[in-house]
Formats: structure tokens, C-alpha cells, sequence
């Protein structure tokens, strides 16, 4: 309990500071819900960052940015008398405990895929229409494909072994082929998009995050390029005079390293 009562101790100086701060900065007090809404999602990204580096330390920094967002968001809100920060914790704990029925009440689940389901079941019985209305719309594609396609899972649409989505994968791939062979570019975006998607669903069978995934193949060749450069420059030769071949010299360097 010591460590709950710092813990509250910690959450109190923040709202505290936050009062501070919007009586009497003049930039925070110009902020909007609107104006930080960029900030919050570059927050996120840095945040991501942080995880996909493992940087622990940086993780609880980028924490600490988030949690001002929420508790600026909030005061914002209190302001306006539409909530503050006790109407948001009380709505995400109310929403816990009713999603919750195998902790707070008699369900009985047998694994964590039992879980997934009730959890899309509960939501459309609040109310929802769609199972994919929790899909935001401004996700990032590649995101928003995983999100759709696991939430599709939660109600049992979905395939139910791995080589029946590589053969759709296969399948996908045939018929961007064919696009590609008739030039028509509108058809072919069409198509590698079944590519794309397809693909992303064979990731998730595989228990790949396709966002991880992607972006460690994106450092992975910054890496390597950046080697390129530099070793470019040590023979103070641009890049652009350099042949494919010397510079693929380079490149195979940079995979040993």
C-alpha cells in the first residue's frame, strides 16, 4: 500500500502542476483539444519508438508525455464542465469491469481467445452496430488492416489454418500478375492492395506484427545505407558517380555487420 499511496501522491502533483500551468503559461493556456491533437499522436509514435528500441528508460519518458496529453485533455474538459479526469478514470474502470465478466462476475472462459470473443459480443450489446466501428479511421493502413482483421477474428470470420491464408496470399499474387501484364495502373493498385492485405493476414497466423515487422526492415536498411554513405565519402566519391556495383561492394558490408 505504500506504493499505491506514492503512486497517488505522484498522479496529484501532476494535476496539480497541470492547474498551475493552465492558469498561468500562456501557451498551455491557448491549447485546445484540437491543437494537441497532433502533438499527442507524434507523442504515441515516439513512444513506439521507444518500445521497438527497448529503451526502458525512454519508455517512461514518453510515458510521462502521454499522461500530461490525458490529464491536459481532461482539464481542457473540466473546464467546459463536460468531464475531468475522475469521469475518465471512472468510464475506462466501468468499462473494464463490464468487459470483464470472467473476473468481476460467474463467466467462465478457457483461454484467452474466449476473452477476445466476449469482448466483441459485450461491445455490440452496447450498442454498437458494427464490430469494426472500433477501427479508427485515421490508423495508419498497414495498422488498421491488422486491427480489422482481429477484430473480424473476435466473432469467428476467419480462416482456420495457416496454409489456407497462404494459399490466398498465392492466389492475390496471380491476380496482381495478370494486372500488372494488362498495364492497367488502377486495377493493379486495386490488386496489390489484396497483396498487402493478404499478406498481413498471414502475418497475424504466424504471430507477426506486420507494423513490428516492416519497421525493423526499414532500420535494418537505413543501417546499411547510411554505411554506404559513409563509406562513399571516405573515398570522396557522391553517390550518384558511384556505379550499382560499387556500391553494392558496400552494401554486402553492411549485412555483415
Amino acid at each position: 500500500m505504500k506504493n499505491r499511496k506514492n503512486q497517488l501522491q505522484a498522479f496529484d502533483r501532476l494535476l496539480t502542476i497541470m492547474d498551475d500551468l493552465r492558469e498561468k503559461c500562456p501557451w498551455d493556456q491557448k491549447q485546445t483539444l484540437q491543437s494537441l491533437r497532433h502533438l499527442t499522436i507524434e507523442e504515441t509514435y515516439e513512444l513506439g519508438d521507444a518500445i521497438l528500441n527497448n529503451d526502458l528508460n525512454e519508455v517512461k519518458k514518453e510515458l510521462g508525455d502521454l499522461l500530461l496529453h490525458i490529464v491536459f485533455y481532461a482539464k481542457i474538459g473540466s473546464e467546459t464542465n463536460n468531464f475531468d479526469i475522475a469521469d475518465v478514470c471512472n468510464e475506462i474502470c466501468d468499462k473494464l469491469v463490464h468487459r470483464h465478466p470472467h473476473i468481476y462476475s460467474d463467466v467462465v472462459v478457457k483461454d484467452e481467445e474466449e476473452v477476445k470473443q466476449n469482448w466483441e459480443k459485450l461491445k455490440l450489446k452496447e450498442g454498437k452496430k458494427s464490430v469494426l466501428e472500433g477501427v479508427p479511421k485515421s490508423l495508419p493502413a498497414l495498422v488498421k488492416a491488422s486491427r480489422i482483421q482481429d477484430k473480424v477474428k473476435g466473432v469467428g470470420f476467419d480462416w482456420e489454418k495457416p496454409k489456407q491464408v497462404w494459399d490466398k496470399v498465392k492466389e492475390e499474387i496471380k491476380e496482381f500478375q495478370i494486372e500488372v501484364a494488362t498495364g492497367n495502373q488502377d486495377k493493379m493498385e486495386s490488386e496489390f492492395g489484396d497483396v498487402l492485405f493478404s499478406m498481413i493476414n498471414y502475418a497475424r497466423f504466424l504471430n507477426i506484427n506486420p507494423e513490428d515487422a516492416l519497421e525493423r526492415t526499414n532500420k535494418k536498411f537505413i543501417k546499411r545505407f547510411q554505411y554506404l554513405e559513409s563509406k562513399a565519402q571516405e573515398l570522396g566519391k557522391p553517390l550518384m558517380e558511384m556505379t550499382l556495383a560499387e556500391m553494392d561492394v558496400f552494401w554486402e558490408e553492411a549485412k555483415k555487420i
